[in-house]
């Protein structure tokens, strides 16, 4: 909702259709996206996908739901979000997955290939369109992460094994912990506070942080991929 590619591109399409793709043994993450979808797009259409027909479960609020994997059922989404999917291959399947995805997209269609805990506390998330990655996302919950780095354990699995000295993924890293440490004198402030001024003092280093227009809840950290691709 927050990212203004994403929203053009919905509010742009002659069909707003949506898949989460692979949303586990309940469909709650589902409903919740189609929630969130209406208020930039109110003639969404969401339909959740996943490969074992156990998991199918009978449409609701709108939304419906069907077996199908990375071949996205046959349907033409201009949206596909896939969260803690691709976790589960090896770092070798990734393109791969990757391209059947993206070719089964609508031409300006979006990937959203992430990971979160369990209770969405730690995410991080890579934006693809047909030519590529565009940009990687962490974010956090304030007031349950100690320092960003705390969000590796939850990098995307093209990012996860990267995250090693010489890296650009561990480099980037460093410096938010080492922002987020230099800006301990707001911690009476909170920890949004806190993270807004690390975030500044990371531009000013010449990392090129995503400004978002409106502050948010989390605390967010979103760069080009281009900063973290693997070398």
């Amino acid at each position: 909702m927050h990212d203004q590619l994403v929203t053009a591109r919905l509010c742009a399409a002659a069909d707003p259709l949506v898949v989460d793709l692979g949303y586990g043994a309940s469909p709650w993450t589902t409903l919740e996206l189609a929630a969130r979808l209406r208020t930039v797009r109110p003639d969404v259409r969401v339909v959740g996908l996943e490969i074992d027909p156990d998991r199918v479960v009978p449409g609701r609020d709108g939304v419906s739901f069907a077996r199908g994997g990375f071949e996205l059922a046959g349907l033409r989404p201009v949206l596909v979000r896939a969260f803690n999917v691709l976790r589960q291959y090896p770092e070798a399947a990734v393109p791969e997955a990757w391209s059947t995805i993206l070719s089964g997209l609508t031409p300006d269609g979006l990937l959203v290939d992430g990971t979160c805990d369990e209770l969405g506390r730690r995410c991080a998330w890579i934006l693809l369109d047909r030519a590529g990655p565009r940009s990687l996302t962490m974010a956090w919950d304030p007031f349950t992460v100690e320092q960003p780095s705390d969000i590796a354990e939850r990098l995307p699995k093209a990012l996860i094994h990267h995250n090693i000295p010489g890296e650009p993924i561990h480099t980037l890293l460093t410096a938010a912990d080492r922002a987020w440490a230099h800006a301990a004198p707001l911690a009476p402030f909170g920890p949004r506070v806190r993270w807004r001024a690390a975030a500044e003092s990371l531009r000013r280093e010449g990392f090129p942080l995503r400004s978002y227009r409106r502050r948010m809840r989390d605390c967010v950290l979103s760069v080009p991929w281009a900063t973290v691709a693997p070398r």
